[in-house]
């Protein structure tokens, strides 16, 4: 299957975008607070343009056109943030992808629809970690697709039998036979060896526009080659791929498990650990040392549906979850969070109860902070590829517009989070209203 018309059948869709130019002023709501954890006093929040322009707790006098909303004292959150994501190998099965029967428009058509709903999900934000992700940035940006915001990360840079070697056993090496894998060909991985190629794959992603770099430095689960313990990158590959990243202001973040493969990358210069579900206390002391992220999930357990080398796979990361989220917390550990749905489309809806999954270490407000003002800080590692400057993550004056109206109090009660369809009365990305429940008035 050809891909090369998909930005265009992206453009050619129509915008769904609700335009709202006017200013929005949002009375009588309360804020969270994550500093204090706790809710402010009822206050107002004018939003002009795509930034927050005011925040008071008397009256805000706004231009006569602005369009008012009466929170009526419901709570004012910034929008949730995932930081591993998969927009496109979340949207299929494998099945689906590998079928030669999937057409440009079924691609186009489903992954549409699942970034509209994972913003209807609240989720504001969202960095894209490896796949074919460039044209719906695009399309979402231009306003003909619904979506969050996407750090996009581009095709994930892999070794030959490395976590991103997705060519079937008929695929033979591009090096040898001269021939890109499928996989290759459509963006989801440059299988790239040595310190040229590396670099090569890296400065390609980023002239599409990646904002930040995906590496895969071990094992994985879901790839057919290589065991979860082995380490994947020299030393010199790795550094190659930090330094370009380095020359375009931005960084890379590495697929990793096992200490050794962390410690290289942190040798090497990584700033961002995906992952690392059995990571020992040494190495947790080395990324909090080092001030490197640590990205992590709380992945669910394995289901039949799954093969049997691939719940052997997992088993030991699961295990390792466990200890590694308190211990990381124990330890001073910049903690991100993410979901990381890949080829099982219908967990999609359950991305925001996972969020609750972190209650067995984190009480309701440090959760809360992670998935918004955490995560936000973490996304502004692209520096000069940020591709949305401003501040995010927070509900401040001059900070980006994205906003939650919650039905209640998420910090007394985090379950009012995870039915997005029930307690958000209102969704706000970039100052545009995407769902309103309250009726407005001018």
């Amino acid at each position: 299957m050809k891909f090369k018309y998909i930005l265009t059948l992206f453009l050619m869709g129509g915008c769904f975008a609700m335009a709202q130019t006017k200013p929005i002023l949002i009375e009588n709501v309360r804020l969270l607070d994550l500093k204090a954890a706790k809710l402010t006093t009822p206050m107002h929040v004018l939003v002009s343009g795509s930034t927050i322009e005011k925040i008071s707790a008397t009256t805000i006098t706004a231009d006569k056109d602005a369009v008012r909303i009466n929170g009526g004292g419901k709570t004012l959150m910034p929008g949730l943030i995932d930081v591993h994501v998969h927009m496109t190998f979340g949207t299929f099965t494998m099945a689906q992808l590998m079928g030669e029967d999937l057409t440009e428009e079924f691609l186009v058509r489903k992954i549409g629809e699942s970034a509209q709903q994972m913003l209807l999900r609240g989720f504001t934000s969202v960095r894209d970690a490896g796949g074919p992700i460039f044209p719906l940035k695009a399309a979402i940006d231009a306003g003909k697709l619904v979506g969050p915001r996407i750090w996009p990360s581009g095709a994930v840079v892999s070794q030959t039998a490395g976590h991103g070697d997705f060519r079937a056993p008929s695929e033979r090496s591009r090096r040898f036979f001269g021939k890109p894998s499928r996989a290759e060909q459509v963006g989801a991985t440059f299988i790239a060896d040595g310190r040229d190629d590396v670099l090569t794959a890296v400065r390609e992603n980023l002239r599409f526009g990646a904002s930040q770099i995906k590496l895969m430095a071990g094992g994985g689960t879901s790839s057919a080659y290589d065991p979860i313990d082995v380490t994947q990158y020299t030393l010199d590959e790795m550094k190659a791929a930090v330094e370009a990243a380095s020359d375009w202001g931005t960084y890379v973040m590495v697929h990793a498990y096992t200490p050794k493969a962390v410690q290289r990358a942190v040798e090497a210069g990584v700033k961002c650990i995906e992952h690392g579900q059995m990571l020992d206390e040494e190495t947790l002391k080395l990324l909090a040392e080092k001030n490197v992220w640590l990205s992590l999930q709380n992945l669910m357990d394995n289901n039949d549906s799954m093969d049997e080398q691939r719940k052997q796979k997992r088993k030991p990361v699961l295990e390792g979850q466990n200890k590694v989220w308190p211990l990381a917390k124990k330890l001073g550990v910049k903690l991100a969070w993410g979901t990381d749905f890949l080829f099982q489309p219908e967990l999609n809806d359950e991305q925001n109860r996972y969020i609750l999954r972190l209650q067995k270490w984190f009480s309701n407000a440090e959760i809360l902070k992670m998935i918004t003002q955490d995560n936000g800080e973490l996304l502004q590692l692209s520096g000069l590829r940020n591709p949305y400057p401003g501040k995010l993550g927070v509900v401040e004056e001059q900070a980006l517009a994205d906003l939650l109206l919650v039905d209640g109090d998420p910090l007394k009660d985090l379950s009012l989070i995870a039915n997005p369809e029930k307690n958000f009365l209102l969704i706000m990305k970039n100052g545009q209203l995407y769902k309103n429940t309250i009726k407005t008035k001018k």
